[in-house]
């Protein structure tokens, strides 16, 4: 059996990020795509070429040439602009879903049988722009947020608390924006309560709260931070890596729970549009949504999420896509 294909649509920061980390995981051959040229040629033959000191095996490819995506197994879509000063919502949002009109006209001609993973912000309405050109089943386009933002809350957590990340378990749901709804009531070290460990830590209830609010607010404000901090970029290193993850479990049929962006069907009392909710990923894609009660606070919460994201979609219908 061959190597499965790896395509990756958009050379910037977390493309070449994702070349590396597809290369030296050897979890398939890699074709990196972007419309700049020499872009893509330059990041994969220099990943490519670190093959011998860092011990990995897999074929890769730059090119400009979308023909190049033909029999891609899994396709990763990071192609956009970040939003820049003066740039509206309503700016960011049109271009980008211009882009995202061209991306998946190409996946469709080119990739027809490809599950799709993508990051492209604003990513609710990127993904559900990218089902609607591609035509392609629900489950075959899945958006990553979820994981990341989890893992950002997860990180905060553990650093509170003074023990490993690696014991932390945390999850997002809800859009990819302000309103995500990070679920404190299950945030646990190694099946204890986060919130009963802060407890203990500070010997006061409400203390607990003011600093698990916090935690929950930076979580939410995670990707600005980071642009705050770069000042000329945005996060890439981890956005990656959390669509590793999201691929590695495709390929290798793992089954994970992850959260990720995927297409509800009345899960969650919500119908016809992609949230983050908790989604078993395996070899056919997004294979089933894990459903679980929400408290009243929670649901609120994640009521407001949606919202926001049905107010995304509209404006991006109404713009014309």
């Amino acid at each position: 059996m061959g190597r499965k294909k790896i395509s990756l649509v958009g050379g910037g920061q977390i493309g070449g990020v994702l070349s590396q980390l597809i290369a030296q995981k050897q979890l398939g051959d890699v074709v990196l795509f972007d419309i700049v040229e020499g872009l893509p040629q330059g990041k994969t033959l220099d990943i490519v070429e670190a093959s011998r000191v860092d011990g990995f095996d897999v074929n890769m490819k730059g090119t400009n040439d979308y023909k190049d995506l033909e029999g891609s197994d899994i396709v990763i879509i990071t192609a956009g602009l970040p939003r820049k000063p003066g740039m509206s919502r309503d700016d960011l949002l049109t271009v980008n879903a211009n882009i995202m009109k061209t991306v998946a006209e190409n996946v469709k001609q080119y990739a027809p049988n490809s599950i799709v993973i993508v990051i492209s912000n604003p990513l609710d309405a990127m993904v559900t722009l990218c089902q609607k050109i591609t035509g392609f089943p629900h489950n075959r386009v899945i958006g990553q947020a979820g994981v990341l933002d989890s893992s950002r809350f997860a990180t905060f957590i553990a650093w509170e608390l003074g023990v490993s990340v690696k014991d932390v378990n945390a999850m997002v749901l809800g859009g990819h924006g302000d309103t995500m709804v990070p679920i404190v009531r299950y945030a646990n070290v190694n099946g204890i309560p986060a919130m009963e460990l802060l407890e203990r830590k500070y010997n006061n209830a409400e203390k607990a709260k003011e600093v698990m609010a916090a935690l929950v607010n930076r979580t939410k404000m995670a990707g600005g931070e980071v642009v705050n901090l770069l000042k000329t970029g945005s996060a890439f290193y981890s956005p990656a890596s959390s669509a590793i993850a999201m691929a590695k479990s495709i390929l290798y049929d793992e089954k994970r729970v992850l959260p990720a962006c995927a297409y509800l069907n009345g899960e969650f009392n919500v119908n016809g549009y992609y949230v983050g909710v908790p989604v078993v990923l395996g070899s056919n894609g997004a294979e089933k949504i894990i459903e679980f009660k929400l408290d009243n606070e929670e649901q609120i919460a994640f009521n407001n999420s949606v919202n926001a994201v049905k107010n995304l979609i509209a404006d991006m219908e109404r713009l014309g896509f």
